[in-house]
């Protein structure tokens, strides 16, 4: 099962007493939870390992557990630290699906996500109370690596970073049955210099795709220049995202996605429910970009993008709570994908040993 908050809270408090590390609060959410900061060992270069960021990806909660673990018996030449949940707020209208069981249905029916002016990553004009404390432990510790951890709900794994640093996705192996993600919708347009890794783009470079708020160039991944690396793992296994073959008829594929995207969101409204009227506004626009872009060239690409087009108007009914559509659209991603339900354990194991790799090769780097 994965950790909640207060699980994890508990457990790095026994940690940090027995370990001699320190676990402090570095601030407070917009509800007034308190946000933890977890240090360990006595390196003089710094990883900040971050969770929690997004409100519906709980498995970097459970992967800062077995971090921390391994961090306080072998440090490995850094300090360690650890924002144990960046948006607790957030994670509290989740928890219910983590007392399981785990199932997809389950999962969207106690489904929770901010637009993306509440999520705390995004340097907005009005910025969160979250994401000036995790400002403020960047400028304090200048970190030498900086891990957000991340959860895609159908895909693969695979890792984003803001340079290039070899060794991030090997991991990432064909012994876990995980596939990497060989064409991820959200680094779009990026470079990909190894399978399953995707290099950040710098201010004024092409973003994704053009609709979408987020900006990777205006968040807390690349304040004052850290090496940061988000790390996504997938609660269901789609084996589509690891082929990179090319597709054999893309436009169409495409036409398709976007055709399936407009209709399951006809007639939908979202009044009240912020998240869902977001969506709703951006997803005609998105719909546009798929059909003429030039993107999407291979199976994984292709797939992809079939797969936001289910999770969209899924994640719609999921913040409306429309049980019903939630049913149908379940139905038809098993249906058409075959999503394969990856253990917590496997998913916390994969990206802990993700970060560990990734750490190994920046102190290298020096």
């Amino acid at each position: 099962m994965y950790l909640t908050v207060d699980q994890l809270i508990d457990r790095a408090a026994t940690l940090a007493r027995r370990s001699g590390g320190t676990l402090r609060r570095i601030g407070e959410s917009a509800q007034g939870r308190p946000l933890w900061l977890l240090s360990l060992g006595a390196g003089e270069r710094h990883v900040l390992v971050v969770a929690g960021a997004h409100a519906n990806e709980p498995v970097g909660m459970t992967t800062s557990w077995l971090l921390a673990r391994q961090a306080a018996a072998q440090p490995g030449g850094f300090s360690w630290h650890f924002v144990l949940c960046l948006d607790p707020d957030g994670a509290a209208r989740n928890e219910e699906w983590l007392r399981g069981p785990l199932t997809m249905e389950r999962h969207f029916q106690h489904f929770y996500r901010p637009p993306a002016a509440g999520q705390p990553e995004w340097l907005g004009a009005e910025r969160l109370p979250e994401t000036r404390a995790l400002l403020g432990v960047i400028e304090e510790l200048r970190p030498a690596l900086q891990c957000s951890l991340h959860g895609v709900d159908f895909g693969g794994a695979f890792v984003q970073l803001t340079r290039p640093i070899a060794g991030f996705s090997r991991p990432f192996g064909s012994a876990d049955q995980v596939p990497l993600e060989l064409g991820s919708a959200d680094a779009a347009y990026w470079p990909s210099p190894e399978p399953g890794l995707y290099l950040m783009p710098g201010a004024g470079a092409r973003e994704r795709f053009e609709v979408l708020p987020e900006d990777a160039a205006a968040s807390t991944w690349t304040h004052l220049g850290v090496t940061t690396a988000v790390v996504e793992v997938p609660m269901w296994a789609v084996t589509g995202v690891g082929d990179d073959s090319p597709h054999p008829d893309p436009a169409a594929a495409l036409q398709a996605a976007a055709r399936r995207l407009r209709d399951r969101l006809r007639g939908v409204r979202a009044y009240g429910h912020p998240a869902a009227e977001e969506t709703l506004a951006l997803a005609p626009g998105l719909a546009d970009e798929w059909e003429r872009g030039t993107w999407a060239r291979t199976v994984a690409q292709v797939t992809s993008l079939e797969l936001a087009a289910e999770r969209i108007p899924l994640r719609v009914a999921a913040a409306l709570g429309s049980i019903p559509r939630i049913a149908g659209h379940c139905a038809d991603l098993r249906e058409r994908f075959a999503p394969r339900w990856v253990p917590v354990t496997q998913q916390a194991r994969l990206q802990a040993r993700a970060v560990a790799a990734g750490a190994r090769a920046v102190l290298g780097d020096a």
